[in-house]
């Protein structure tokens, strides 16, 4: 039996001390593609070195959960959506260009 990632998998980092503005993501995968993984391990690693105790990640496969895909109108995958602050962005691909996931996010 294939790996499977699970039906839905949701990291949330509480802010320490001050308030902080919180980011809320969520991330469109497919099984385990390789795209996908990269995918996964790129924007948990961003999420851990710019967002650290600031975000919300809810990881998603659209595999196991086409209703959320449609919901969101999904045209490709992986696909990582900024849902607040606000405005929502859309970043496609396996999220290693590093560069633009944090112009996506704001951060630069």
């Amino acid at each position: 039996m294939p790996n499977k990632i699970p039906e839905e998998v949701k990291v949330t980092k509480k802010p320490k001390g001050i308030e902080e503005e919180m980011y809320v993501l969520k991330l469109f995968v497919t099984g385990i593609l390789p795209n996908s993984i990269h995918a996964i391990k790129n924007a948990n690693a961003i999420c851990e070195q710019y967002l650290e105790g600031r975000y919300e990640l809810e990881i998603i496969d659209i595999y196991q959960q086409p209703s959320l895909a449609i919901t969101e109108d999904i045209i490709a995958v992986p696909v990582l959506i900024k849902k607040f602050p606000l405005p929502e962005e859309r970043m496609i691909g396996d999220l290693s260009d590093i560069e633009k996931v944090l112009k996506g996010l704001d951060l630069v």
